[in-house]
């Protein structure tokens, strides 16, 4: 009978799952034709109005591409800094001590109630009338980190309150200190529940990253900004970084997603 039973099913099961093949593959297909006539348009419209100039893409478009290195040099730096900055800061915050729980909380309150472009501004010009003067790559990653690590402690604050108290109390049951709790099942734990939003922080970083242009850090932007004025085809140059960073965010946002997937084979 059982038999009988899953031969009737077997054709049902078939016929449901080619189904949800063919109306995935129309989704994608209907998903990709919008972003094409949309990018077609806009690529209409740019060229109609005279800022597409293929002579001016083919000489200067490598100088503006060679941006990207450093770019990207700057933004895997500098979440490593805020990633370190954010475990301390998120660590602080949820201390009993006054003292690291008071600097950490002053931390995130400072951080986040100022612009980064003034922090920039401060680390970059203020601090050498302290006697502290820093070249424009440490000033960037310096401050992008000390920015972005504000941001991303309450992150890791809430991963890490996320993880059940029965695993730390089993733990302390067992003798376990409290360092090698927080070190071998607390954070563990917490780094997969922030991955998400740290990617997301690391998508917009990469987009950020275009402020440190202002000190003269010779990333995407300052170099299209650099010949755009130069040629006087500011737009042109603008929508080259434009496409650059767009297509930095998409292949990152890939990767996030694959990092996701893999991180959460181990709920299903």
């Amino acid at each position: 009978m059982a038999v009988a039973q899953a031969a009737v099913q077997a054709p049902i099961v078939d016929a449901i799952a080619q189904a949800q093949r063919a109306a995935r593959r129309d989704f994608m297909l209907k998903f990709s034709l919008t972003w094409a006539v949309i990018i077609a348009a806009l690529g209409l419209v740019i060229y109609a109005t005279g800022n597409a100039d293929p002579a001016f893409t083919l000489e200067w478009g490598p100088f503006i591409l060679a941006g990207i290195g450093l770019t990207i040099f700057i933004c895997v730096t500098s979440i490593t800094g805020a990633t370190i900055l954010a475990v301390l800061g998120a660590l602080g915050r949820l201390s009993v001590n006054p003292f690291l729980n008071g600097l950490a909380s002053l931390y995130v309150s400072l951080v986040r109630g100022t612009p980064l472009i003034v922090q920039i501004y401060f680390i970059f010009y203020a601090l050498p009338l302290m006697g502290v003067v820093l070249d424009p790559i440490p000033a960037g990653i310096i401050a992008l980190s000390f920015n972005y690590g504000a941001y991303m402690t309450e992150i890791f604050r809430a991963g890490i309150q996320a993880v059940p108290r029965g695993q730390r109390e089993a733990a302390q049951a067992l003798g376990m200190p409290e360092g090698l709790i927080m070190r071998r099942i607390v954070l563990p734990q917490a780094t997969r529940i922030v991955v998400p939003a740290i990617g997301n922080d690391f998508v917009a970083m990469i987009k950020d990253s275009s402020l440190v242009s202002v000190v003269g850090l010779q990333e995407l932007l300052w170099r299209a900004n650099t010949v755009g004025r130069s040629n006087q085809q500011i737009i042109q140059a603008l929508l080259i970084a434009a496409l650059v960073y767009w297509a930095l965010t998409i292949v990152f946002s890939y990767f996030q997603a694959r990092l996701e997937k893999r991180l959460a084979k181990g709920d299903r």
